[in-house]
This record gives structure tokens, C-alpha cells and sequence, in this order.
């Protein structure tokens, strides 16, 4: 009989692709994990790895068995769920993910008020790109996401939370404080400075800029808004900053001209995803309800 010990095993050697690794994951020794995935072959009647002496392969039969298996691991990580919170609003562990363009600029002031408002929850925070916070949610080892909006995953399931206005940023000059609002023409003219590869910012940022020529807007790419934001006040470019950062990252005195665009402005939309088979729905609406109440609300 295929146990859910053989399924977490499996689970861990897909993540790792690695013996040694998958076993050290869970908490066993190499060989009592080797093992329990023969086990597992055996009583599928399947191979799911190639063995080989640089490491290991997944069959095709494998990547399907591996997939299925953290389904079904999903499923009882969201029954453990039900049985401990069906009475509890937000109590009790909650794994959320966010993406770095929204963590330290929305979370600051929504923590205080989540601990005020539900002292019993035990939140566990995971900031990283959203191609591996929606890998870890439907997996089942994060329970709610913070990203920019839309995701295409049929066993996600969204809820929209506000946008966020898009703004330009460029370093102070005589000609640009005489400007009321920034145009798209004054993104062809100049360096455009983002993020780099794999931040969903930087994909969004330039389905704005569509009329950039290549150059103009892959000559740049930073790890954070930070280092972004100081090379603008440098001149060395514009950007296009998420409204919710200005606060944080531009500050009074500084040499940064910020100029909206006129209606209508470019945005992202700011969002709260989940699996569709979670029970916690629930707790997942307040903890959107909450994040409303706390966004700066801008004119």
C-alpha cells in the first residue's frame, strides 16, 4: 500500500534531486529514504528515477507520479487545516508568502494591527519571487500569497485587494519641476532602470513601456527598489515606482522628481491568492479585510 510517508519522501526528492539532500530534508538517513521510494516503485510498478553516478533523473512517469503526489499531499496538509482551525478565525500557524515589491512597504503597518486584532495567530513569512511562492502554495508548504495580480493556475484560487499606481521617478531638474504630469513619450527618452529578471515588477513595468527600444530598457536590472531609487537621485536613469514604496524609499529632501501620469495611470493590481481546496477561506478574507483597512489610502 502506497503511505504518505512514500509521498513526502517522493515529494522531497522531486524538490532536490538528490538522495542525500531529500534525506537530510527528512530528517531520515540516505539509505531508509532510498528505500521507501524502491518501496514505492514496487508498488506502483513504475520506475520514477534514473540512478546515475552524477546524480538522478525523473522518469516521465515519475514528474507525473511526483505531481500527483503533492496534490495529494496538499490535500491532507489542507484536512490538517480543517480539524485544527474550523472554529478558529486566523489562530494557530499560518504560512504567507510575498513577493519583495509589496513585503516590506504593506507588512510594516498590517503586522501590528494583526497582532492587535488576532493575538493568537502564529504567522511565518517567506519573501521571495512569485514563480516560487505559486509553486510553494500549491504544494501545500505556504497556505496564503501576497503578489501582484493576475496568476494563471487553475488550483489557485485570487481575491483582488487595491491597486497600486505606477509613478515616475527621475532625478530633479529645472525642466521637470515645471511639469505637471509625466507622459509616456519621457520613458523613450531615457534610461529606464527595473529590477532584474524574474521580478513580476519589472514584467508589468514594461508592458507599459512597450514602445522602448530594447537598449533603452534592459541596459539596467537591481536586486531592490533601494538601489534602483539611488541611482535615479544619481542620474543615471528614471523608473517607474509602485506607488506603496514612495514612502519608504523617497525621502523629504531628496533629489528625485516623482510625477503621475496622467488618467488613465499605469497600475498593478495587489492581490491575495490561496489553493481552491484550502478550508480556510475564511480566515484568508479577514486577513484581506485587514489588509484593506491598513493600505495608505493616496488621493
Amino acid at each position: 500500500m502506497v503511505t504518505l510517508r512514500q509521498l513526502r519522501y517522493l515529494e522531497a526528492l522531486a524538490e532536490t534531486h538528490h538522495f542525500g539532500h531529500a534525506a537530510q530534508a527528512c530528517a531520515v538517513s540516505q539509505p531508509a529514504l532510498s528505500m521507501q521510494i524502491k518501496e514505492l516503485e514496487d508498488e506502483l510498478q513504475v520506475s520514477l528515477v534514473e540512478r546515475r553516478k552524477s546524480g538522478i533523473e525523473f522518469t516521465e512517469q515519475g514528474e507525473e507520479v511526483a505531481r500527483r503526489a503533492r496534490t495529494i499531499l496538499a490535500s491532507v496538509r489542507d484536512l490538517l487545516d480543517y480539524a485544527q482551525h474550523r472554529d478558529r478565525v486566523l489562530s494557530g500557524s499560518l504560512k504567507l508568502g510575498a513577493i519583495p515589491s509589496i513585503a516590506p512597504y504593506l507588512l510594516p503597518v498590517a503586522l501590528p494591527e494583526l497582532q492587535r486584532r488576532f493575538p493568537k495567530l502564529n504567522l511565518q513569512l517567506r519573501e521571495t519571487m512569485t514563480a516560487m511562492l505559486v509553486h510553494e502554495l500549491v504544494s501545500g508548504d505556504l497556505d496564503l500569497i501576497l503578489i501582484a495580480l493576475p496568476i494563471e493556475d487553475p488550483e489557485v484560487e485570487t481575491l483582488h485587494l487595491f491597486d497600486d499606481k505606477f509613478i515616475l521617478a527621475a532625478r530633479a531638474t529645472r525642466e521637470n519641476a515645471r511639469l505637471r504630469h509625466a507622459t509616456p513619450s519621457m520613458l523613450s527618452g531615457s534610461r529606464l532602470l527595473l529590477l532584474e529578471e524574474g521580478h513580476c515588477l519589472r514584467d508589468q513595468a514594461l508592458s507599459f513601456c512597450r514602445m522602448l527600444t530594447p537598449e533603452a530598457r534592459d541596459s539596467f536590472g537591481a536586486s531592490s527598489l533601494s538601489t534602483i531609487v539611488q541611482m535615479v537621485a544619481n542620474g543615471y536613469g528614471i523608473t517607474l515606482l509602485p506607488e506603496m514604496a514612495i514612502g519608504s524609499e523617497v525621502h523629504r529632501g531628496s533629489d528625485i522628481r516623482l510625477l503621475r501620469f496622467a488618467a488613465p495611470e499605469p497600475k498593478r493590481e495587489i492581490g491575495l491568492a490561496w489553493r481552491r481546496t484550502s478550508p480556510r477561506k475564511a480566515d484568508f478574507v479577514q486577513f484581506a479585510q485587514l489588509l484593506k483597512d491598513v493600505a495608505p489610502r493616496k488621493a
